[in-house]
């Protein structure tokens, strides 16, 4: 296992299973992740044009044999009473959230993450994929920041990483924008405050604690994806002015 601290961010290269179990019980006050989504088996390979560069259809191998139960004891173990638990799921996967989850906590939800720019079907074979979902799980007394009621729809409309945000080396095939991250991040918690996410990928959750002013762990378990996490993050952090008061 790898440990890297910076500030208020600590990252851990290892199994998230194996990283929390060592974390203190009610320690963590929100839990923001994007876990695998078994869909691998479904993938078809890259779509190729000979007149623009491939459609990426070709998930990475990790995405499958995951089941969310296999998380449930250590999420209830380290998240605080009133914390939040936001996770990204696809289609196949939320009625197995829902059936591990629901009982557990006071309130089972939805979350719709409608994409601007989703990729293309050229083929016009099926809809596009322009919607992604989330489960989001709490208890009575839960942190919650609104101000309106037009602030509390289930619902975010935003585009897909694209241009510099985009990474290219290692690309990530699911790596989710910072600006959606930080739309989740303040509703569901407060500055100051520990945001867990044990499938770290590429760092974006860690970006957009540092850009909120959350304190922040991440797990991950590939070495590449750990790297460009560390250094985005790091990026991160030199961009913050500095409290010279």
């Amino acid at each position: 296992m790898t440990i890297w601290t910076s500030g208020d961010v600590t990252l851990y290269r290892g199994d998230c299973l194996d990283v929390m179990a060592e974390m203190e019980e009610n320690s963590v006050d929100t839990i923001i992740t994007d876990p695998p989504y078994n869909l691998s088996k479904y993938s078809t390979g890259n779509i190729k044009f000979d007149w623009r560069s491939d459609i990426n259809n070709d998930l990475a191998e990790w995405d499958a044999d995951f089941d969310p139960a296999d998380l449930k004891d250590e999420f209830l173990r380290i998240l605080k009473p009133t914390g939040n638990l936001f996770a990204f799921c696809s289609y196949n996967l939320i009625g197995r959230w829902h059936e591990i989850y629901d009982p557990i906590f006071d309130t089972f939800q939805f979350f719709v993450w409608h994409k601007t720019n989703p990729v293309p079907k050229f083929r016009k074979a099926g809809f596009l994929n322009s919607c992604e979902m989330l489960v989001c799980m709490w208890n009575r007394g839960h942190t919650w920041n609104f101000g309106k009621q037009s602030e509390m729809h289930n619902f975010y409309e935003g585009p897909i990483c694209m241009g510099s945000e985009r990474l290219r080396k290692p690309k990530h095939p699911t790596q989710k924008p910072v600006a959606l991250l930080k739309h989740l991040i303040r509703i569901a918690s407060n500055e100051g405050d520990v945001v867990l996410d044990p499938f770290m990928g590429v760092g974006s959750t860690g970006v957009a604690c540092v850009q909120t002013g959350r304190r922040f762990i991440g797990i991950e378990i590939d070495p590449q994806y750990f790297a460009i996490a560390k250094r985005r993050i790091e990026e991160a952090q030199l961009q913050i002015p500095m409290d010279i008061s």
